[in-house]
């Protein structure tokens, strides 16, 4: 459960997993003139609009724990069983947790639910990325990945259409989520900035941080990356999903890129 899993890593969450203003921004974009926000599985509160009206939702007490003292009031709640009435709020949003949701179409029909505007969602799509951190090291990741990430097709069967897009990620991102480190593969051996990625707990990743520690002590990762190591920023894999309410089904899901 998501709230198991947190209550054991979220130690030291907040210091770790701060949000990128790069992204934040982004975020902010998408929810345009909305005025009140649900933020659910909002985690120590990253990514919560300051000029908003923004009420959050979380699960783990060891994570509305670390949510400072200023931060958004905050109920503890499910995804799949949201505490509001319907039409409660302008937009509904959830950044990077749907896949620790147990059952993340019913989470998905709240948020629809409650939202009355628009539905905005910061996820991974698997089936775009070709990450070299779990295509050459931790293959693992990537099977898990396609086991609890909805794939976008997924996402259109349970809300409708939609408008994805890329959120490429900064070479320098301050966010500790598994793709920030893209360009700074030394920082998969620290087993500090490991425990804010929750993909590391679901196995035995012994074998894969040997690879990269040799690789990296040899040259080898920097030869066969070499074509990243002067960009500024990369798709891993992340997009950003928005579901506008009320307007009329006619397409399928709309990539945009930035």
């Amino acid at each position: 459960m998501p709230d198991a899993l947190y209550d054991a890593i979220g130690a030291g969450y907040a210091h770790r997993r701060r949000a990128d203003p790069r992204l934040a921004e982004q975020i902010v974009e998408a929810l345009g003139d909305a005025q009140s926000i649900l933020n659910v599985g909002a985690g120590a509160g990253s990514y919560e609009p300051p000029d908003r009206a923004v009420q959050a939702v979380e699960p783990s007490a060891a994570m509305i724990a670390q949510r400072p003292a200023d931060a958004a009031p905050c109920t503890q709640a499910s995804a799949e069983a949201l505490p509001f009435a319907a039409g409660a709020f302008d937009a509904a949003m959830a950044v990077l947790t749907i896949h620790h949701w147990a059952d993340w179409r019913a989470g998905l029909h709240e948020m629809r639910r409650v939202a009355r505007r628009r539905v905005l969602l910061l996820t991974f799509d698997a089936e775009a990325s070709d990450f070299w951190l779990t295509r050459d090291y931790f293959p693992e990741i990537m099977v898990l990945d396609r086991q609890i990430m909805p794939t976008l097709a997924a996402l259109a069967e349970t809300l409708g259409p939609f408008e994805a897009t890329p959120v490429l990620v900064p070479h320098d991102c301050i966010d500790g989520f598994l793709g920030a480190f893209w360009r700074r593969p030394e920082t998969y051996l620290d087993p500090v900035a490991r425990q804010s990625m929750s993909s590391f707990t679901r196995f035995d990743a012994s074998d894969g941080l040997q690879r990269l520690e040799a690789d990296l002590r040899s040259g080898a990762w920097r030869a066969r990356n070499a074509d990243l190591l002067d960009r500024e920023a990369l798709d891993v894999g992340y997009r950003l999903v928005r579901w506008e309410i009320g307007e009329p089904a006619t397409s399928a899901p709309a990539l945009r890129t930035p």
